[in-house]
């Protein structure tokens, strides 16, 4: 109570809180040097200032003069409101003003400072906890006594009566401290488990990152080769615009110039006869016959014709050879276009041959190793040297090994009768079901059947889009460190595929199977 009569001693009159920054009055009032100050502005515009607790009148604006006495001690008083803001909780029965509560009985539901504490009764049901402001849900909501027990087959806290009753009967308890204890444990379990599932979230999250980052330098550091080879084109073309068009505007100048020089000479003989005719007209205006006669002796031979009307013969203007002109920029553009894959750091197309030894008795190879044609069952049976690295139906493998770094080489197929095309190890069988290229984790390809397109690896299928009606030419790219090797189709338009990625753990080899009356050719 005594702290609540200070408190009161302490309040400002017209904010009703403890002051702050305390300023006197002559009058003797004191108040918040703030809250009075608002009072006198209010009243300046009355010419009259007033004490607003004993309303003294002040001709002119009082001096505000600290009180540093009163301002020590509200200070200190304060400094013990932050146990209050600590807990949150104040005594239910200081009424005049917050004490801080220190224990919270749960008989009377009641929060207690030190001084409500001492006098409150010691009996065995007044239990006292920390202070809370609910400390009705420790309490049982149908008998109204402390929660002491937890049962585990419910999964809810009891009191004596609860445990005591029908409804509990048989079931394992446990004291609340000890089932606290137990779920304590669990949640640290969890939490151990939790937090190495985060570690590894944040792991995988950085390493997506790091991907994501080395995915935007790899697109970046293309698109600026790309701008880079784009330049470099514009230059060129525009460079050779300007050449062309000067070379043309000479060729024309010098096709034209025989005619051009005739012209001339044609001029120069008109301006002569211009004034030929001007002399001679002159004349005959002339009435004086001695001046006429005499103009005729001296200039007898100004007035002769050497020409009787005929005409020199026209010579033909050349025509552009405008062929010529074309094999000259379709040099240039290839040039150009030559130099596209090494700025873009491309794989050039790999040369790459069929291995006859390898080719099935039904399998014919052109004479450049290049084509594959599906003959006739065992046609050429009889005809081949049987070797250990022939395949006995339909198949060849390419002759060179691929392996370190990118690779790409085009094929174009005649698309009417079944065939697979990808790439393989050398060491894949040569007869049987395991021999057939997709069939085993050996091989890799593009097939057609019967039933449509599909990509195929060791037993597996991907189904092509139905929008793909007919593969004249496609290109196979191999990145061997990545294990990564992709299709695409080049006609009518350059379309991707599909991407098989695996490490690979042998040279792969060019894999063609021919039906019969199927060919298919490894474009140089």
């Amino acid at each position: 109570m005594a702290s609540a009569d200070l408190k009161e001693e302490l309040n400002c009159s017209i904010c009703l809180e403890v002051y702050v920054d305390p300023v006197t009055l002559r009058c003797g009032h004191n108040f918040c040097r703030e809250c009075i100050n608002r009072v006198l502005d209010s009243q300046r515009r009355c010419g009259v200032f007033t004490c607003p607790e004993c309303r003294s009148v002040f001709r002119k604006r009082p001096w505000l003069q600290k009180n540093v006495t009163l301002s020590n001690i509200a200070e200190r008083f304060h400094s013990t409101l932050p146990d209050q803001k600590k807990t949150g909780v104040s005594c239910r029965y200081c009424i005049h003003t917050a004490v801080p509560a220190v224990q919270c009985c749960l008989h009377c539901e009641a929060s207690l400072c030190d001084s409500h504490l001492k006098v409150h009764p010691k009996s065995p049901e007044h239990v006292l906890i920390e202070p809370t402001t609910s400390p009705g849900k420790l309490k049982c909501s149908l008998h109204k006594q402390v929660l002491q027990y937890y049962c585990t087959v419910d999964s809810t806290c009891l009191c004596v009566s609860c445990l005591q009753g029908a409804n509990h009967r048989g079931h394992k308890t446990k004291p609340l401290g000890e089932a606290s204890k137990y779920k304590k444990d669990n949640l640290k379990k969890i939490l151990t488990q939790l937090t190495s599932n985060r570690q590894e979230t944040e792991k995988r999250l950085q390493s997506l990152r790091e991907r994501k980052g080395r995915a935007n330098d790899s697109v970046n550091s293309f698109a600026a080769r790309l701008g880079g080879m784009f330049r470099q084109i514009r230059e060129r073309l525009d460079f050779l615009e300007v050449q062309t068009a000067d070379y043309v505007a000479k060729e024309a100048e010098r096709n034209a110039k025989p005619i051009s020089d005739l012209i001339q000479q044609l001029e120069i003989k008109k301006d002569e006869l211009c004034s030929k005719i001007c002399h001679v007209e002159e004349l005959c205006n002339v009435t004086d016959p001695l001046t006429v006669l005499q103009e005729k002796e001296s200039t007898k031979g100004d007035f002769c014709v050497t020409e009787k009307g005929g005409r020199q013969d026209v010579p033909k203007i050349a025509e552009m050879d405008e062929f010529l002109i074309a094999l000259n920029l379709q040099k240039e553009l290839s040039e150009v276009l030559k130099n596209v894959p090494e700025m873009l750091k491309l794989p050039g197309t790999s040369q790459l041959q069929l291995d006859r030894r390898t080719a099935a008795p039904n399998v014919t190879i052109s004479p450049d190793f290049l084509m594959a044609n599906g003959a006739q069952e065992n046609y050429f049976k009889s005809l081949s040297d049987d070797t250990d690295n022939r395949f006995d139906s339909h198949q060849v493998l390419g002759k060179t090994g691929l392996n370190g770094g990118r690779h790409y080489w085009e094929v174009e197929l005649w698309d009417t009768n079944t065939w697979r095309i990808g790439m393989s190890y050398f060491s894949i069988d040569r007869d049987g079901d395991d021999s057939i290229f997709g069939n085993t984790d050996e091989s890799w390809c593009l097939c057609k059947s019967q039933k449509g397109y599909f990509f195929r690896h060791d037993g597996g299928y991907v189904s092509v889009s139905s929008s793909f009606k007919r593969f004249r030419r496609l290109g196979i790219y191999l990145h061997f460190d990545k294990g990564q090797l992709s299709f695409y189709s080049l006609e009518p338009e350059v379309r991707f595929l599909h991407t098989f990625y695996h490490r690979f753990r042998e040279p792969l080899h060019a894999a063609i199977r021919v039906g019969y009356g199927a060919w298919v050719k490894i474009v140089k």
